[in-house]
């Protein structure tokens, strides 16, 4: 099983429109991020994780042109507005590209992107929405799920697993739940956001996701959903040795 970082950036990027890379070297690739997204494949099957707005950069770069299934953590715009670009996997594949989310952020992406679901003056339906349950299979690998509180809203944390090895996926949360801690307990890899150094209302600061990597086990861990003030060097110099910074194209296989 395989995980690819295709975005490890915050909602604005890095650097943010007006080329501002804020703490973060510019002349370092590294520090480049696209919207958070990652990509899940295990024996050819591949599950998007989210459909950032850089969604066509991102699967260009990583040479992939079919999915086989999409997966939302939640309803925000940096996570599901290159839902258009879904029309070209749909079009490779020539079936509706299987789509999975809490019912709650289905309903509401039927709302802004009806055409995409329902198909439009000629043109086919995109995607086929599916209820993401807390456990399923989706094709060979298994997908576990938890409800994490962001800010006012909830996203979902995700575990993926071959049977051997747990990929564990917790983006856009604003407290580290007890519930939390039993959920991601034994993942062998824990990619998770870590937006800034200092508290955020509703993101994990860097401390507070290394303390969460502690109390699931202290696996190896890669952060993502970083802004400009976490400079690639900079922080990679202040992680422990389990412990990485994230960059757009970090593949991990296990």
């Amino acid at each position: 099983m395989k995980v690819r970082i295709l975005g490890c950036g915050t909602s604005s990027g890095v650097p943010r429109i007006g080329n501002d890379w804020g703490d973060c070297d510019p002349d370092n690739p590294l520090n480049f991020r696209t919207r958070a997204s990652i990509l899940i494949s295990l024996g050819g099957f591949r599950i998007l994780v989210d459909t950032s707005p850089d969604m066509r950069m991102q699967l260009l770069r990583a040479e992939v042109g079919e999915v086989d299934a999409v997966i939302w953590t939640h309803e925000h715009a940096d996570h599901c507005h290159g839902l258009d670009d879904l029309r070209q996997i749909m079009n490779r594949r020539r079936s509706p590209v299987p789509a999975y989310a809490r019912n709650h952020v289905l309903d509401i992406l039927k709302w802004r992107f009806t055409y995409a679901f329902a198909g439009n003056a000629g043109y086919p339906a995109s995607v086929d929405p599916i209820d993401l349950l807390d456990h399923q299979s989706i094709g060979p690998i298994e997908v576990s799920a938890i409800e994490m509180p962001h800010g006012p809203i909830k996203a979902t944390g995700l575990v993926f697993s071959d049977g051997a090895h747990k990929i564990g996926y917790a983006t856009d949360f604003s407290k580290f739940t007890d519930e939390m801690v039993d959920f991601f307990q034994g993942v062998d890899l824990f990619v998770i956001d870590a937006l800034r150094r200092y508290p955020h209302p509703t993101h994990p600061h860097l401390k507070m996701s290394l303390d969460a990597i502690k109390k699931v086990g202290n696996p190896r861990a890669i952060i993502t959903h970083m802004d400009n003030s976490m400079d690639y060097a900079d922080v990679s110099s202040e992680l422990p040795d389990n412990v990485e910074a994230g960059f757009d194209g970090l593949e991990v296989q296990l």
